[in-house]
């Protein structure tokens, strides 16, 4: 990256641990490549394997994205950095165990119940938030997007196609619970399951059960990744919110 670009450019971490079988993963150094390119968009990445978070310098990030390939060798590294997004106002994209692990945070730390987890990481936790799917989701899925929310104004549509490659989802018991507390669930499935979280207040927090970097929409990134990474150039250069309730994030200028 020539410095005049280094110099404009935002940290990002990539939180997740690396492994060249996750198909994710492969494919997320050419996305970031692209915003550079196509969109004009820089970003350093760096990656944060899950069991490291905890050693301290998150807040040194313009913005968190928690990735998938969960099970991660520490869920409490994972919980710790949504936490840390999210109670510091950095920006954060949570996609498939992202959005996962958004949801057992939240619950832990906001809805007062600290024996939330994850069935895949600990099969016998007394409040399981994140069960396993009836039928796990694979391929694409056509989402609804709730008028009037970060999600919709982020795609730019009120209906998206998410890609899938997902076995646990948020457990239905809990869904009220979060949402009395402050997390606005933006995006269901025809079946009416919950596939997109967000946190109104935030200046940008957005989590997803699809995964956005399986897609691209005519060769651009996927809008969510776009906003993302937009969200992190304008903190790293403003170090303000990004979106005003009014603004558009889909094309907003930085």
């Amino acid at each position: 990256m020539p410095s005049g670009q280094q110099a404009l450019a935002a940290r990002l971490a990539l939180v997740g641990d690396r492994s060249p079988h996750v198909r994710a993963h492969i494919r997320i150094p050419a996305i970031l490549t692209s915003l550079a390119d196509f969109e004009a968009l820089y970003v350093d990445a760096y990656w944060v394997p899950t069991d490291e978070v905890e050693e301290g310098g998150m807040e040194r990030f313009d913005a968190i994205w928690l990735v998938p390939g969960s099970p991660y060798r520490s869920a409490t590294g994972a919980v710790a950095a949504v936490r840390l997004a999210r109670e510091h106002g950095i920006p954060y994209l949570g996609s498939c165990a992202g959005f996962q692990y958004a949801m057992v945070e939240f619950a832990r730390h906001v809805s007062g119940l600290p024996d939330a987890g994850h069935a895949e990481a600990d099969p016998g936790c007394s409040a399981p938030v994140i069960v396993p799917l009836p039928c796990a989701m694979e391929g694409q899925r056509m989402v609804r997007l709730e008028p009037g929310s970060l999600a919709e104004r982020v795609l730019g549509t009120d209906e998206t196609l998410g890609r899938y490659q997902c076995s646990y989802g948020l457990a239905a018991a809990y869904a009220n619970i979060l949402r009395a507390d402050g997390m606005r669930f933006s995006g269901v499935d025809r079946t009416g399951e919950i596939q997109i979280a967000e946190l109104p207040g935030h200046p940008f927090f957005l989590a997803t059960l699809f995964q956005p970097e399986l897609s691209d929409v005519n060769g651009r990134p996927h809008p969510a990744i776009r906003a993302l990474a937009r969200a992190a150039v304008l903190r790293h250069r403003h170090g303000r919110s990004p979106f005003p309730p009014d603004s558009s994030p889909v094309e907003a200028p930085v």
